[in-house]
């Protein structure tokens, strides 16, 4: 068995998430009493307590899927999980999994994704920009429909290579109904704008790049304990300069996943385990490598169950 983990991003957050884990494991609250400290605000309550709409604004979403991942992390340490030959997050959980493997401190960087999530909500004004999701186009067919109906004044660009045939475009949101529109004539099976006010991972996001980039500067970032699989490039930087300046370019960088699951499989990875709230990372990993087997670990029963998978003895 040789073992990835991964963490989710935006997306995956629900009302209620990790109830279960916590009240078998304190060390969640914990972790999120932590947080809450730095943030200023209770961020176990929110994740209790409110709405999905709340949820989803992207400033309450970032720090909330950090430290829900962070914290799961911290149970599969105390639990004595396996350690894995890599990690990677998807977009945001790009973040999780560089503390995890110890680039930062959780001091550092829960006020660093809180930034995050404040500097790409300002980014663009409400209501002009969002995501869609295409199913059933290639890449490459996605990516040529972008550059033909972008203009000045209606961007739409290819930012989340997801699966084969599952690929997230974001930009204008005008740009991308017509996107949806042209995706569907040329074949694609569902072509439909997501929950997401935000146009994240697009050239909209470049004016939340320079302010995080000095604030990326300012964590001193350092190698992982554990390599890490970077979204922008699906490659483990070399050295600390190729990490941070790939982190920096973050926010307008495509998130390319399927090359990250197909890299992390060519350094012989087997099991990938996902920790966080939802199951969405397993669910893409099953569609691009069927041979890789996925684990999604967000309740007492998923993490009983990849621990006695994975040990081959009896957890509870």
């Amino acid at each position: 068995m040789t073992l990835s983990v991964v963490f989710p991003g935006q997306g995956s957050q629900s009302p209620g998430m990790l109830a279960e884990l916590a009240a078998a494991h304190p060390v969640i609250e914990k972790t999120f009493s932590k947080a809450s400290d730095l943030l200023g605000y209770n961020l176990w309550d929110t994740a209790q307590n409110a709405d999905a709409e709340k949820l989803r604004q992207t400033e309450i979403t970032q720090p909330l899927m950090f430290v829900a991942g962070y914290s799961v992390w911290q149970v599969w340490k105390e639990r004595e999980g396996p350690d894995p030959v890599v990690m990677a997050g998807h977009s945001l959980g790009e973040y999780t999994a560089l503390t995890a493997a110890g680039a930062m401190s959780f001091e550092k960087a829960v006020p660093l994704v809180a930034l995050r999530g404040r500097l790409m909500a300002g980014a663009v004004e409400p209501g002009l920009g969002g995501m869609a999701a295409l199913i059933g186009m290639d890449d490459d067919a996605v990516r040529e429909m972008c550059e033909e109906l972008t203009a000045p004044d209606g961007i739409v660009e290819a930012v989340n290579f997801n699966s084969p045939g599952q690929v997230v475009i974001s930009g204008h949101l005008a740009a991308l109904e017509n996107a949806c529109t042209v995706a569907k004539e040329r074949g694609a099976r569902k072509a439909m704008l997501l929950p997401v006010s935000v146009p994240n991972h697009s050239s909209l996001m470049e004016p939340a790049r320079a302010e995080l980039a000095d604030a990326i500067d300012a964590a001193k970032l350092r190698m992982p304990n554990v390599p890490v699989m970077q979204n922008a490039d699906a490659t483990i930087p070399a050295d600390i300069e190729l990490l941070r300046k790939s982190l920096q370019n973050h926010v307008v960088s495509p998130v390319n996943w399927t090359s990250t699951v197909s890299k992390m499989k060519e350094l012989g990875v087997d099991s990938q385990v996902e920790l966080g709230p939802g199951k969405v990372l397993a669910g893409l990993c099953k569609r691009i490598d069927k041979t890789v087997t996925a684990y999604p670990v967000e309740n007492v029963a998923s993490l009983d169950k990849v621990l006695g998978e994975l040990t081959g003895t009896e957890h509870s």
